[in-house]
């Protein structure tokens, strides 16, 4: 499996299983520039999202296996996942309960315009934060590629 590395294109990890909204939603966001990873339930989301910290997560929250909310439960418990910011959407209401586990919640059917917004409003906080990226001389294949030894001196 081979990562891209791509310079000041956010990612953003797409998580649904529905694969009609994951490749509207795909074709939707690169064609706004973003860089974007497709993950067809939360298992699958959990293992790409700490494989490649992706900038902001959009998941559904009706999914078979590990669901929506189980997966924020999940991002919370790792310190390098935690931080992402999570959109989810659901023909749901949210329990307020759960309301800390996700950023946005956003009611289906998605209303672009507003989904558009979210994304944008969350990702300028985010990679605005000096704590979001490691100083690091050179962006690795993968972010979670060993750091190089001079980072340490």
């Amino acid at each position: 499996m081979e990562y891209l590395w791509v310079h000041d294109m956010p990612t953003i990890l797409l998580v649904d299983d529905d694969v009609d909204s994951l490749w509207l939603l795909q074709v939707i966001l690169v064609g706004r520039g973003y860089h974007v990873l497709l993950a067809e339930g939360g298992e699958a989301a959990l293992n790409k999202a700490a494989q490649c910290l992706p900038d902001l997560i959009v998941t559904d929250w009706n999914m078979p296996g590990m669901d929506g909310i189980a997966l924020c439960e999940r991002l919370k418990f790792y310190p390098a996942l935690a931080q992402i910011p999570v959109v989810m959407a659901s023909g749901r209401v949210p329990p307020k309960e759960k309301s800390t586990l996700w950023n946005v919640f956003l009611s289906k059917p998605v209303d672009l315009g507003a989904l558009e917004s979210a994304i944008d409003a969350l990702l300028a906080k985010r990679l605005s934060s000096p704590q979001t990226r490691i100083n690091a001389a050179a962006p690795a294949a993968c972010r979670w590629q060993p750091i190089s030894s001079k980072l340490w001196v």
